[in-house]
Parts: structure tokens; C-alpha cells; sequence
């Protein structure tokens, strides 16, 4: 009984490690690679003129959409996965919370022929779910601030990500796939 007590005692101290399960843990890990492997590949293929002409797609939300979320992918995975409560995990929290939100504003503005597409639903849920980190860190509760980062990721950074590559159409499946 001691033992468990004192285990516990030390996963709410800042600084250890946050009880994500191991599978939970390999898949963030394998997920946040993997999109960030074709974001570079994207990045890369368009920046060496791989890609296709994507004029149409040089309009300046577009271009803070992608400078947010590219930056957004890797540290939302790292948050995930490194230890909790320190300064510095505090700090880079509230880092990604900002990108999240500009990505979140600035897609807003990004319509795809004129009018919203369905990946728009995941706007206001971006926005609820910051709001509901933020409440829940405020108040300790940290089996929530959990719950709704690890959404947040899914739902936000994710999903939508896989959609933008496995779409025809969108920008960065044009940008790998041509």
C-alpha cells in the first residue's frame, strides 16, 4: 500500500512523467512522426519544385494556417510526451495553445471553392477545447486537462492532418502526391 501511495504521490509532483498508457504512448509517438514525415516531404517537394503550380492556394491565411501548424504537430506530440507540471512544460503549453488558436482563426478564412467544407466543424471544437485546457489546468484538475489535450490533438492536429494528405485536392496532398 505504501509503495502505491508513493507512486502516486510522485506522478502530481511537477516534473514526472504523465500517466499516458504505453499503447497510448506509441501511438502519439508513431502518429506525430508520421505526419510530420509528410509535412517535410511536402514542405520539401514543394520547396525543390516537385509540386505542382499551387498559385491558387498563395493567399495569406493559407500561408499562417501551415506556419502554425507545421510548428504545432511536433511540439503537441512532444507535450504529450514529456514530463508534466515543470516551467517549461507550462511554457511551451501555452505556445501550442497559440498556435492551435491562429490555426483554428486563420482556417476560418481558408474555403475550399468559395464555401466551407466539412473539416470546418473542427474549428469551434478547437476553440472549446482550449478554453476547456486551460479551465481544467486553472482548477488542478489534471485527468481532464489530459483528457481534452489528447482530444485536442487527435481532433485537431491529427485527424485533420490525415484528411489534408489522404484528400484529393487539398494542398498538402497536391504538394506529396501531385
Amino acid at each position: 500500500m505504501t509503495t502505491f501511495n508513493n507512486q502516486t504521490a510522485r506522478r502530481a509532483q511537477p516534473g514526472h512523467a504523465f500517466d499516458l498508457s504505453p499503447v497510448a504512448r506509441t501511438l502519439i509517438s508513431l502518429s506525430c512522426f508520421t505526419l510530420c514525415f509528410f509535412v517535410v516531404l511536402a514542405l520539401g517537394r514543394a520547396a525543390f519544385g516537385f509540386a505542382p503550380d499551387l498559385h491558387h492556394y498563395d493567399k495569406l491565411p493559407v500561408w499562417i494556417h501551415v506556419a502554425c501548424v507545421v510548428p504545432a504537430i511536433p511540439l503537441g506530440g512532444y507535450l504529450l510526451l514529456a514530463r508534466k507540471g515543470t516551467k517549461r512544460h507550462k511554457q511551451l503549453g501555452k505556445f501550442w495553445l497559440i498556435l492551435m488558436l491562429a490555426t483554428a482563426t486563420s482556417a476560418i478564412f481558408i474555403k475550399s471553392g468559395g464555401s466551407f467544407s466539412p473539416i470546418h466543424l473542427l474549428i469551434p471544437v478547437t476553440f472549446h477545447a482550449a478554453w476547456k485546457t486551460v479551465a481544467t489546468a486553472r482548477r488542478g484538475n489534471i485527468a481532464g486537462h489530459k483528457k481534452h489535450l489528447v482530444l485536442t490533438y487527435v481532433l485537431a492536429l491529427l485527424a485533420p492532418g490525415i484528411i489534408a494528405f489522404a484528400v484529393p485536392g487539398r494542398l498538402m496532398n497536391q504538394m506529396v502526391f501531385g
